[in-house]
């Protein structure tokens, strides 16, 4: 058996905080670019699509419930365990649900993607919101695909619960949507405080 070494910081968490950064700079640029257009050009702001309020909620929910999920499985509670980051699942999926009909809400107010410069950065960056959790979706699946494979009684369900790679997925699971979720916050008050001030 190949022995486990001890990492003072896991290259995986390593290469989620890379990605992170990457994302972080990519919207500052983009917010950026928003904001020097629109103070440049004169341009008016796009009013907010309720819709973008509501999406808030749901993704708040998936990372409360990933928070949720991080306890049980520090109390070994397989129960509530599982049905937290199923929820988690179906609330992201909501959201995307939610931002397609946030899209359409926008093209019924004659906001369209072509309508104006500052209409198009709003798509151009929620748009790509929407890519980074499509992007992450297939991580939470395989995560809770795992879950199931691996806890079908009581004695792999201990071994699941002690098994330090599954706890390390989850944790960084959650902090990838924790960022995703105060990401979109500060797209939302951005994108308010342009149109109220």
């Amino acid at each position: 058996m190949v022995p486990r070494r001890n990492y003072l910081i896991h290259p995986q968490y390593i290469i989620l905080a890379l990605v992170i950064a990457g994302i972080t700079a990519l919207f500052l640029g983009f917010t950026g670019a928003t904001l020097y257009n629109r103070l440049q050009q004169g341009v008016p702001p796009v009013r907010l699509p309720s819709l973008f309020f509501i999406n808030s909620l749901f993704i708040i929910g998936t990372s409360l419930m990933l928070v949720r999920a991080q306890r049980a499985y520090e109390q070994d509670d397989t129960q509530k365990f599982r049905s937290n980051v199923w929820i988690a699942l179906l609330l992201t999926i909501g959201f995307l649900t939610m931002q397609i009909f946030a899209w359409q809400q926008m093209q019924a107010a004659n906001t369209g993607l072509t309508s104006s410069t500052m209409a198009s950065y709003m798509y151009l960056i929620s748009g790509l919101h929407f890519l980074h959790l499509v992007g992450g979706i297939p991580f939470l699946a395989v995560f809770i695909y795992n879950m199931h494979l691996r806890m079908r009684d009581p004695v792999t369900v201990l071994m699941y619960f002690t098994d330090p790679d599954r706890k390390r997925t989850l944790h960084m699971l959650a902090i990838y949507w924790h960022f995703l979720d105060g990401l979109w916050l500060y797209l939302v008050a951005f994108f308010l405080l342009n149109y109220l001030i």
